[in-house]
């Protein structure tokens, strides 16, 4: 159906609020200074050859926090490649700050919407794993049409994660993971790798943070999904 002149586009429905919060000097001084160094711009389509000098498996994490485990992913895996999207200022600042001191060149990191990045500058088929870890839940049911996990951004994901990769989803909100796991196996370009109806154990790759040890502490569960792509 075309637009007509009385119709106006649908708004895109953010997943996320900018929260500035509380920034250090260091992480400041990380942005400044190393910015030129790690960050991307979300102005053309990426060529991860030539952002890494290299070839090797590319991952993706969308949302990174304050990059704890990106870090220390990055650091356990030398052999793979990592683009990180956060959007808060201190959280990419505090990663930046640990890939310095790492002496970690096997990432980079993009301030964005992550919907935005997906869709004009991660080229189709280029992605062997995409990791979604804790993301808003937006728990009232009115915010939930702001929940990322919705059927067409899983089909956004579809385009750019090769045949055999994987889509790795992690909340501590068990309304939040039914929901997952129902937009996941609705998607014919998905396989859940721990069966239908069922979540996964935590890979060993994936650190428990302390946000996560805490919650832990605390009673909260925490629900893995791992779904390949078909």
């Amino acid at each position: 159906m075309t637009a007509t002149s009385n119709e106006r586009p649908l708004r895109h429905i953010r997943s996320f609020v900018r929260r500035e919060g509380r920034i250090t000097a260091g992480q400041r001084r990380a942005l400044q200074d190393l910015w030129p160094r790690y960050g991307l711009e979300a102005d053309s389509v990426l060529d991860m050859a030539t952002i890494f000098g290299r070839r090797a498996l590319c991952t993706l994490e969308i949302g990174f926090g304050n990059g704890d485990a990106l870090a220390t992913m990055a650091e356990q895996q030398p052999e793979c490649d990592f683009i990180g999207i956060e959007v808060h200022r201190p959280g990419i600042g505090r990663l930046l700050q640990q890939l310095e001191t790492c002496k970690l060149d096997n990432v980079r990191v993009m301030r964005e919407d992550a919907v935005q990045v997906l869709k004009s500058c991660i080229p189709d088929n280029s992605l062997d794993r995409v990791l979604l870890f804790f993301p808003d839940p937006w728990h009232k049911k009115r915010h939930h049409k702001r929940r990322i996990v919705q059927a067409g951004f899983i089909e956004l994901l579809a385009r750019k994660i090769r045949r055999g990769g994987c889509l790795h989803m992690a909340t501590d909100w068990e309304d939040y993971a039914v929901h997952m796991l129902e937009v996941m196996e609705q998607s014919p370009a998905f396989h859940n790798c721990a069966g239908t109806g069922n979540f996964s154990p935590r890979p060993d790759y994936r650190p428990v943070t302390k946000f996560e040890q805490r919650g832990q502490r605390l009673g909260h569960g925490v629900w893995d999904l791992v779904f390949q792509r078909v």
